[in-house]
């Protein structure tokens, strides 16, 4: 069995914004009520063409709010809403400008990939490139009527560069506008905006860290502004939570331009990045949005009743019906065995009076996003999103002719850390500091969050930094020695803390996105911790039920990671007198994955956890007599085959089928060795 690949975090899809859901399905209920003719899109769009600016803008609006409901865009699409609306992003109306923009940002979020791609064919680059550039030309000399008062020409910019950033995200056409058309340099600018207008920047920031990841196109274009840009970012200490994303955004990004940075300023340049996550990581979570909590309660007892109280209360119902339209459809987010991205962040619905909630929402943002690029530095480039991330299987070759393991497959070999990302990790601390976010929070802290239903939505993303931390965990895991990461103690401790965030409670979670991440590095942990004969400090028993939760969760990789923890625990126990008892109970757990699980990527691991556990020894052999597991293994074999050649070339990646067939081949050698140890 061999380390396990993590799969590379891609940046998340920004999210769509505007009025509450209940509005829109009040929009909705009144279109079901007209013929198709006379239907709100088509008098919306019609509005567009009106000679009246607020007129223009009322019906840009009203698309906007419709659009986050995913059935009614085919409609919008069907009028070309896109070529209606992209003229409308260079209104004469500033205001209109911003809300047309804004609608097709909706637009683009709320239709997905498919749509995103459409829109591109509709030619909204075009449009969005001029808006972008007259953007940056004219944020100088923007009028700004009162102190306070934000430049309306960054407000256009924003939802501008969002729209890209979505586009960029989605399009691989999009992508190659952005890199031809000199998008960067003006992306850029925006970033540079942060002394004047940091939720403009942190848009750009986003937009940035998404388009330069695997895009080899685009370095011949990253000039001494932009990295200059980037390092003044990451030399910035302003201390607000909103910087501390901005700077992490830019240390991901300059992460990602790393093989375009000269050879004399890479060391350096790899020491800010790491310097600055750690930082971000350094910050306590809870204690924090406890004390921003208390800021927001002291300032409205203090301040008086005002028109921004009014817009806050407004606010809070927003995300409170937001956050319930969310949990309605949390269920059917799983894609191909892996964990949908359904997480929505409605922050951009407060209103701007509720800075301290943009303030925690933008830390746990910063850490979530940390976490993502550690583990990408220790992530391959070769596995694809498709692959299976638990390529665990031998290569025939590396079979003995008894039928036992000989060492590790290519497949499996260990990831590996550069020398020098390595040293940095280490020297700043972040193996700790990871372990550190993969604690439960604080219970005063979640408890604040659930008394007011604009706070509410943080409890998800305060265990979603957890869920990447456990993850960052396991990346650790597998690309760092021992010796690094402590030695035997600091091992035996993480695997009693990991022990303790599954068994602590009165039964093990049944939250997926947890139960992925926490049994992911539990199974990198115990490969360690076998590695290095170092004793474990959870049970057979304990193990075994969490394989069993884990084995009726719909997500594959969990399966999979089930069943090679079962693997793990019992090639260790053969090896011990006395075990034949719990050997027989892990033996069962096996054959009933392999036979009964329905995807094949599962019945092959748990196959060739069954090959590991009943290898060798005595233990084993009186175990698998007991469980029958030669005439089990020998009804298995020709459905394990056809199930191969029935389902797996539609179905499985060419990867995945090459370890399928490696392990069809190491079934019936190991059918071998067992007749001839009957036979002794």
């Amino acid at each position: 069995m061999g380390k396990s690949r993590t799969t590379k975090f891609k940046r998340p899809k920004f999210d769509a914004v505007g009025l509450p859901v209940n509005a829109v399905k009040e929009v909705d209920a009144v279109e079901e009520e007209h013929g198709d003719d006379d239907s709100p899109a088509a008098e919306l769009l019609e509005k567009l063409q009106s000679p009246s600016a607020d007129v223009r803008e009322f019906a840009c609006a009203s698309i906007s709010r419709v659009v986050q409901q995913s059935q009614t865009i085919p409609g919008f699409l069907q009028r070309g809403t896109v070529r209606r609306l992209g003229p409308m992003m260079l209104d004469g109306s500033l205001a209109v400008r911003e809300t047309a923009t804004g609608a097709l940002r909706n637009l683009s979020t709320c239709g997905g990939q498919e749509v995103c791609e459409d829109m591109v064919k509709d030619d909204v680059m075009t449009p969005l490139t001029a808006l972008l550039r007259e953007c940056c030309a004219g944020f100088e000399s923007a009028v700004v009527q009162m102190k306070d008062q934000k430049n309306p020409v960054e407000e256009v910019a924003n939802e501008a560069v969002n729209l890209l950033w979505n586009l960029c995200e989605s399009s691989s056409q999009a992508l190659s506008v952005f890199n031809k058309a000199g998008l960067l340099d003006l992306v850029v600018q925006c970033l540079e905006r942060h002394p004047h207008n940091i939720e403009l920047a942190i848009s750009a920031g986003h937009c940035l860290h998404t388009v330069t990841e695997d895009n080899p196109e685009l370095l011949c274009s990253i000039n001494s502004t932009v990295l200059g840009a980037l390092e003044t970012l990451l030399l910035s200490s302003q201390p607000s939570m909103a910087h501390t994303l901005l700077r992490t955004l830019a240390a991901g990004t300059l992460w990602n331009l790393k093989g375009n940075l000269p050879a004399a300023r890479q060391a350096q340049a790899l020491n800010a990045v790491v310097a600055t996550l750690s930082q971000c990581l350094d910050l306590d979570t809870c204690t924090l949005i406890l004390e921003l909590r208390q800021a927001e309660e002291v300032r409205h007892t203090n301040e008086p009743a005002t028109a921004d109280r009014d817009e806050q209360a407004t606010g809070e119902l927003a995300v409170e019906e937001m956050n319930e339209e969310e949990e309605e459809e949390e269920a059917p987010k799983q894609r191909n065995g892996k964990a949908g991205k359904g997480d929505k962040d409605f922050s951009d619905l407060l209103p701007r009076c509720r800075e301290e909630l943009r303030e925690a929402t933008a830390l746990l943002t910063a850490q979530q996003t940390s976490l993502e690029i550690i583990v990408n530095m220790c992530c391959s480039d070769d596995p694809s999103d498709d692959e299976w991330e638990e390529e665990s299987s031998s290569d025939e070759s590396d079979v003995c002719p008894d039928g036992l393991h000989d060492g590790e497959s290519s497949l499996m070999s260990p990831l590996c850390l550069s020398a020098e990302v390595h040293g940095a990790l280490i020297n700043h601390s972040v193996p700790e500091k990871v372990l550190k976010k993969t604690e439960f929070p604080r219970k005063e802290a979640t408890d604040v969050c659930h008394q007011s239903p604009s706070w509410r939505c943080l409890i998800k993303k305060i265990r979603r930094v957890q869920s990447r931390a456990l993850t960052c965990l396991h990346s650790l895991l597998s690309t760092m020695d021992a010796e690094s990461l402590g030695g035997p103690a600091a091992l035996q401790g993480a695997a009693q803390h990991l022990s303790t965030l599954v068994f602590g409670a009165a039964e093990i979670s049944k939250d997926e996105e947890f139960l992925e991440a926490v049994i992911s590095a539990m199974r990198s942990l115990l490969q360690m911790i076998v590695s290095k004969n170092i004793p474990q400090c959870m049970t057979p028993q304990q193990l075994m039920s969490l394989s069993e939760a884990a084995t009726r969760c719909d997500v594959v990789s969990v399966r999979v990671n089930a069943v090679a923890i079962l693997g793990i625990t019992g090639s260790t126990l053969a090896k011990e007198k006395g075990t034949a008892e719990t050997l027989q109970m892990i033996g069962n757990a096996l054959l009933e994955v392999a036979t009964r699980d329905t995807d094949l990527v599962v019945n092959g691991e748990a196959l060739d956890a069954l090959f590991d556990v009943f290898a060798d020894g005595d233990e084993a052999e009186t175990a698998a007599a007991n469980i029958q597991l030669l005439p089990a293994l020998k009804a298995l074999q020709p459905v394990f085959k056809a199930k191969i050649r029935k389902e797996g070339r539609g179905k499985y990646s060419p990867q995945q089928l090459c370890v399928l067939d490696n392990i069809k081949v190491n079934l019936r050698r190991f059918i071998g060795y067992l007749e001839k140890v009957v036979k002794k």
